[in-house]
């Protein structure tokens, strides 16, 4: 018995938590140089004080969504956009941040399915939810020290909430100051500038466009399955033709720059009043 109470004993110590580790210092002197990036999850904590120390007091919280594309594009088609474009604003801006990019968004009810959520692939995240996301990361980002922060959505159906949120904790909080940026999402103004580059496209009925494909192109080329559509002589969209595939990924880095010019343009102006 003796016996049989020590090895109680020992698997009783074995399965005690162990100590929490000890925190650091959040004033520790970063003991590495910064990496070259505005992506706050790809930043150590250490980056993040620092760099809002040096005046990057802005933050951009992006919303894209887990969707339906088409046959050719990946249903995170708006979060690879968002790559590249807040990317450009942050840069363009010169003292902003960019927060993860929100991935889960209202993509029409669950059950029974309505909108995107009637193909496989596509999560959708009730209004209610969504709005819930969003207040706590502005709130977590307010608590951290941002003076602004920027709410942009890539989809049509995001930016009711992004607007709601935005004038909620304006009204009810305080803190950083939130700024629902419309101009962001003015795809009518992109069709518009690629007419007038010589752009002209004749819709197929799909969840796509020349626009959206050379974005994610210049993000991600797989992300349009470039190398089987080529294989399957199906590299267009839209009666335009995407090969060579650089001048399509150089098409999507003006039309990202393009966006981001437009943005930043309406940011100045919303911190101006």
């Amino acid at each position: 018995m003796a016996r049989l109470g020590t090895l109680f004993a020992v698997l009783s110590l074995a399965f005690i938590a162990p100590p929490d580790p000890v925190s650091p210092d959040p004033e520790s002197i970063r003991p590495i140089d910064s990496a070259d990036t505005v992506f706050i999850e790809d930043m150590t904590w250490m980056e993040v004080r620092d760099a809002m120390r040096d005046g990057r007091d802005t933050v951009i919280v992006a919303t894209g969504g887990i969707e339906q594309n088409g046959p050719y594009l990946v249903t995170g088609k708006h979060n690879v956009v968002l790559r590249g474009t807040t990317a450009a604003i942050a840069r363009k801006l010169g003292n902003a941040l960019v927060a993860p990019i929100v991935p889960f968004v209202p993509e029409g009810d669950i059950d029974p399915p309505t909108l995107h959520m009637k193909y496989p692939g596509t999560i959708s995240v009730t209004e209610e939810t969504y709005e819930a996301l969003l207040t706590d990361i502005c709130a977590s980002l307010r608590t951290h020290g941002f003076r602004h922060i920027i709410l942009i959505g890539d989809s049509g159906d995001n930016q009711d909430g992004l607007k709601r949120v935005a004038e909620q904790l304006n009204r009810n909080s305080h803190g950083g100051k939130l700024h629902y940026i419309a101009e962001y999402y003015d795809f009518a103004a992109v069709a518009d500038w690629l007419e007038e580059q010589g752009i002209s496209q004749t819709p197929e009925g799909l969840h796509d466009d020349f626009g959206m494909t050379a974005m994610m192109m210049s993000v991600d080329p797989q992300s349009v399955r470039t190398k089987q559509r080529l294989a399957a002589d199906r590299f267009h969209i839209n009666g335009v033709n995407l090969a060579p595939a650089e001048q399509t990924m150089n098409w999507g880095r003006r039309i990202i720059s393009f966006r981001a010019d437009l943005t930043v343009k309406a940011i100045e102006k919303a911190l101006a009043h």
